[in-house]
């Protein structure tokens, strides 16, 4: 009888061993970049084409599963922006997930620009999920400006993606470029924000649907907002930060029961053998 517990034991301890590896192995790490802009920097394109290369370098030392980029990828969309961009991107070791900015497909899209934004870049909105969690990634600037068909398919995508993973208990981030809001969500409309009424729209989406974060760039300074339990950041650039805040990525830790995310201030020097040159 004595041997039939220990065994019964032993196996209760191998399954919560094994549950509790499970959750560590949920746990994850992703860096949001924001407006890498190349081009944009005062000192000319070729500090931002460094300083690019700089962040991928660390990024990689840094090791986390994915990168998230919030916009603006280029200041002036051409052939040769978007391929620096693209090149210096392929350095990093990880998957890299690219949102439009409206400098990528400009303040109200055009089938040329998305055309060539899709063709150049890839999808301009699309979801991927990752250990538990369900990533949207956004063209707000088609909430942003009105772009006729455009808009409204990118509108009823976004609502029937958010419902369907929210049905699955998925919590989500959503990821796009225009911050809802700067410092209030009552505020008037403005060049860095969302319109009122699509932002308490989206509002009131996030919080129905199991929103826990909402990814953004384009304000060119830290902005950070709490509504309902949904962080909002848009964070630190690399091109150009009209706060005066040091050039930087958030680095965003992830597990089964927390959200966090934090400043990493990007190193002065190149210090990786694998970056490219």
């Amino acid at each position: 009888m004595k041997l039939q517990i220990n065994k019964y034991l032993l196996i209760a301890v191998l399954i919560f061993s094994i549950s509790c590896t499970e959750k560590e192995d949920e746990s994850f790490s992703f860096v949001q970049l924001c407006d890498t802009q190349l081009g944009f920097d005062s000192e000319g394109y070729e500090n931002d084409v460094d300083k690019f290369k700089r962040a991928v370098a660390q990024i990689n030392e840094l090791n986390p599963d994915f990168v998230i980029v919030c916009g603006d990828l280029v200041n002036i969309p051409v052939d040769s922006t978007f391929s620096d961009f693209k090149k210096i991107a392929a350095g990093l070791k990880m998957p890299c997930y690219n949102a439009p900015g409206n400098h990528d497909v400009g303040n109200n899209p055009t089938d040329s620009t998305l055309t060539y934004y899709r063709k150049t870049i890839g999808k301009d909105y699309y979801e991927f999920h990752h250990k538990g969690y369900s990533f949207i990634v956004t063209n707000s600037q088609l909430w942003k400006g009105n772009s006729g068909n455009e808009s409204d398919r990118h509108d009823l995508w976004f609502k029937q993606t958010l419902k369907n993973q929210s049905a699955k208990n998925y919590p989500v981030v959503v990821v796009g470029h225009y911050p809802l809001f700067s410092e209030k969500p009552e505020e008037e409309e403005g060049y860095f924000n969302f319109p009122s009424l699509k932002r308490q729209e989206l509002l009131a989406l996030f919080s129905r649907n199991n929103v826990v974060a909402y990814l953004s760039g384009h304000a060119h300074k830290l902005i950070i907002n709490n509504y309902d339990n949904i962080q909002m950041v848009s964070g630190e650039t690399l091109s150009r930060n009209f706060d005066n805040k040091p050039f930087g990525f958030r680095l965003w830790q992830v597990s089964p029961d927390t959200v966090m995310q934090n400043f990493v201030p990007l190193q002065t020097t190149l210090v990786h053998d694998g970056i490219i040159k």
